[in-house]
């Protein structure tokens, strides 16, 4: 029932995947206190190589990004030499492994960048706390001006060449779960009446601006993005919010990224702007690779896959209970069942 997941797909000429599964992205707060990659994190990512595909946890571009403690960066000399160690580590035992480029965007707090301004497309606040760091209240961030935004768009291309100097295949943007490129995507983040908001075409212009100069940098066949066409966590949905979704799926089908990776904690989800589930949405709208994650067993993962309804699986909790989840699958063995005090340390 899941030999689907274990034939090879090849993303472009540059990369060819083993199998079908992907470590997603998971955020373990677990780099030193200069955000460079440990002892700890070498091992862990090591161990899950078998994966067609590990995508890293999301790794801060620059200072101003970072929304939550001990979140790796990719900024500086140290960042990159310790993610050099990961990457040799993974490459070592035959695997293949993306960063998922992050700027937290209102969600980032000035505590861990030592003051200043909480850089978004609008002065909208989110309310709560910082997770991990219950003290810490969000801050009404800053509207960034035309010339921040160029720079942001700046630092990401060079984020994603630090990348590709410490050794990974590739890079992941986020533009999902309520951080900065999806704060621009969708109209409850975004209120801006400039050429960065308002309608469809001037929402997209910063996420496809970063997309582009990326690609530009290390090359599409290195570059992919994760999406969120569904808002939920983060900031609230907003019917319109369809409308900049089919504007933006057909230009990034254009660029013949690596894949598209939905951004999802549930694929059972239901939006009724986009009439069901988000993964369904874009599949009907993107022709080229699409990674679907949310919840899916192997079973139901192979199933999807077989149906059409994405290309790629990515697994997130089930990888931190179980470093040997490809293997367990293959073999038809049980899985060992998530919980979350698996959080606590990295195995």
């Amino acid at each position: 029932m899941t030999a689907t997941l274990f034939q090879p797909v090849k993303l472009n000429d540059t990369l060819t995947l083993d199998n079908r599964i992907v470590m997603a992205p998971l955020t373990r707060c677990m780099a030193d206190n200069d955000l460079v990659p440990t002892d700890e994190m070498v091992a862990y990512y090591a161990r899950r190589a078998d994966s067609g595909l590990i995508i890293s946890e999301a790794t801060i571009i620059r200072p101003d990004g970072q929304g939550y403690p001990n979140t790796p960066g990719i900024y500086s000399e140290a960042q990159i030499a310790g993610w050099r160690r990961v990457t040799d580590a993974v490459h070592a035992k035959g695997g293949k492994i993306f960063v998922q480029l992050w700027h937290t965007g209102r969600v980032a707090h000035p505590h861990f960048f030592g003051g200043g301004d909480v850089m978004a497309p609008s002065a909208q606040r989110l309310e709560g706390t910082v997770p991990r760091m219950r003290e810490l209240e969000y801050v009404t961030p800053k509207a960034a001006s035309a010339e921040e935004i160029q720079q942001l768009v700046a630092d990401y291309a060079q984020a994603a060449a630090n990348a590709i100097e410490a050794g990974f295949d590739g890079v992941e943007l986020h533009g999902a779960n309520g951080y900065l490129i999806d704060q621009f995507l969708h109209f409850d983040t975004n209120r801006r009446d400039d050429e960065f908001g308002g309608n469809a075409q001037n929402m997209a212009r910063f996420p496809l601006a970063v997309v582009d100069a990326v690609v530009a940098r290390i090359g599409a066949d290195r570059t992919a993005l994760r999406l969120s066409p569904g808002a939920y966590f983060n900031m609230e949905s907003d019917p319109r919010d369809r409308e900049v979704f089919e504007y933006l799926l057909p230009k990034l089908e254009a660029f013949n990224l690596a894949y598209l990776h939905l951004g999802l904690f549930d694929d059972g989800m239901e939006f009724a702007h986009l009439d069901g589930s988000a993964t369904d949405f874009v599949r009907q709208r993107y022709g080229k690779l699409l990674m679907g994650v949310g919840g899916f067993t192997p079973q139901s993962g192979s199933a999807a896959i077989e149906q059409g309804r994405f290309d790629l699986l990515a697994i997130g909790r089930p990888f931190i209970a179980n470093p040997d989840y490809v293997a367990k699958v293959q073999a038809g063995d049980a899985l060992t069942e998530y919980h979350e005090g698996m959080l606590a340390e990295l195995v």
